[in-house]
């Protein structure tokens, strides 16, 4: 899709309140985008894919038969579904409640009421994944460029990975936890590593500081990918030698601009 425009955009949004689905889909016309379905449940927003693939799916936190989260696991189950973006809305303030937000596939978590410039940023987020350009870099070609992905969370290696096909990147390894990840380390060469906080076994401070003081990687640039909002435990992750922190979700500019300054 070429010169993707937020006006090209097709949305379906998934909000049991009848009021709030009106007002965001003013918000959403207000920003000028024309094609905008609501629906009320998660059976209907599943229902409605099965007839046509939206380019974004926008849903609220709590639903009458399923959480955000879980409408978004329900939607990686099926190969129709599974790449459409989604966007969540919520008023949650519940740390727990959104870390499974955080860790799905979603490129944007939007509070709830939002403002007008939290929204565009997020649409602009949604087109920069739908058509991104290709990353272009002066010491590497990008095609040939050996990636390790690490995270516990299966969607989220999946998204991560997508995101770094969409720009170019083709050999891409994954890894379960620090602990595997430490395995393959010691069997393969990577030029970069894109690795999660919060993982079993070996969480991603533990791997950091095993790749810079034990492996034969320890120049290699490592981006910590990450909904940690601990300032002491982002300390220590810094003091152990990661190269740059990334929030959950992460928007494609962002990545984009942190891969250029790591590996050029």
């Amino acid at each position: 899709m070429e010169n993707l425009a937020v006006q090209d955009l097709s949305i379906l949004l998934v909000e049991p309140s009848v009021t709030q689905r009106k007002i965001i889909i003013n918000e959403l016309r207000e920003e000028g985008v024309l094609s905008v379905e609501g629906v009320g449940s998660a059976r209907e927003a599943y229902s409605e894919m099965q007839r046509f693939q939206p380019d974004l799916l926008i849903t609220a936190m709590y639903l009458p038969d399923a959480t955000g989260p879980e409408l978004v696991e329900i939607l990686q189950k099926s190969e129709q579904t599974a790449d459409i973006p989604v966007m969540v809305v919520s008023s949650e303030q519940n740390y727990d409640n959104l870390e499974a937000v955080r860790q799905s596939k979603v490129l944007a978590l939007l509070p709830k009421p939002f403002t007008r410039q939290d929204l565009h940023r997020a649409l602009v987020a949604t087109i920069d994944y739908i058509n991104p350009d290709e990353l272009d870099l002066e010491l590497y070609d990008i095609d040939k460029l050996r990636v390790l992905i690490v995270d516990d969370s299966r969607m989220a290696r999946r998204h991560l990975a997508r995101v770094l096909q969409q720009i170019g990147v083709t050999d891409i390894t994954e890894a379960e936890d620090g602990a595997q990840a430490r395995d393959i380390i010691e069997e393969h060469g990577f030029d970069l590593i894109l690795t999660d906080y919060n993982m079993p076994n070996m969480d991603g401070e533990q791997l950091i500081n095993y790749v810079r003081n034990e492996s034969e990687l320890s120049h290699v640039p490592i981006l910590m990918v990450t909904s940690e909002e601990n300032d002491a435990r982002l300390s220590s992750v810094r003091q152990a030698g990661v190269s740059a922190l990334c929030d959950k979700p992460f928007e494609m500019t962002q990545v984009k601009s942190l891969l250029v300054s790591l590996l050029d």
